[in-house]
């Protein structure tokens, strides 16, 4: 499975600080009914084997949906669950050396603030990019923030998706019109929501509308 525009559409980045009397497996499944067109399983905790417990699990969920699934830096555990590919971010391992981990037929997301940090991974072979923060948020504290104008200016620059990370929801998503970006990718939005299947869906909606702009 490869990451193309389409699937960039609405991007949900798992967070465990939600898990309630659902798994996270369930709620990624309620997430991809939903309307979720991408995971990327994100763990800062766990160690390799509830990573690998967890990845397994919920890759049966994205398998079964036909959903592209990544792992968020962890490389090792990505290749051993089998995952369409890694997400990685720029103190991680380089783009060149990743590739060789995961394999040629595989995923490769890069994080990036900058138009030279996006060009330098295009041209290192990732597959999309993830251009944020674009709004303050809870779930990465240390997270750079990026303009509009540089996210556009990311977008106009490469020929690989970009998807906006960082403090999307329902209420700002559509300050993102006109940016390029292909979708947006959204942790909280969807994961601490009551009903995630409907946030998603309204997420879902909006997303499409963004990237119509």
């Amino acid at each position: 499975m490869k990451a193309d525009k389409q699937s960039m559409l609405l991007y949900a980045v798992t967070d465990r600080m939600w898990v309630g009397e659902k798994s996270l497996s369930e709620q990624v499944e309620e997430a991809i009914k939903g309307g979720a067109t991408f995971i990327q399983l994100r763990e800062k905790t766990l160690g390799y084997d509830e990573f690998l417990q967890e990845a397994k699990q919920i890759k049966e969920v994205t398998d079964r949906y036909q959903v592209p699934f990544v792992i968020n830096d962890y490389v090792r555990v990505a290749v051993d669950c089998g995952a369409d590919g890694v997400h990685i971010g720029q103190d991680d391992l380089g783009i060149e050396e990743t590739r060789k981990l995961v394999g040629p037929d595989k995923i490769v997301g890069v994080s990036v603030q900058t138009v030279e940090q996006a060009i330098a991974a295009e041209k290192s072979g990732a597959d999309y990019l993830g251009a944020g923060s674009m709004f303050s948020t809870s779930t990465k504290m240390d997270a750079d923030m990026v303009s509009f104008e540089t996210l556009r200016e990311i977008c106009e620059a490469v020929t690989i998706p970009v998807v906006a990370i960082g403090g999307i929801n329902q209420r700002n998503i559509l300050k993102l019109n006109g940016s390029g970006v292909d979708g947006a990718a959204i942790v909280s939005a969807i994961f601490a929501a009551q009903d995630i299947k409907e946030a998603s869906r309204e997420l879902h909606v909006l997303s499409t509308k963004m990237i119509k702009k």
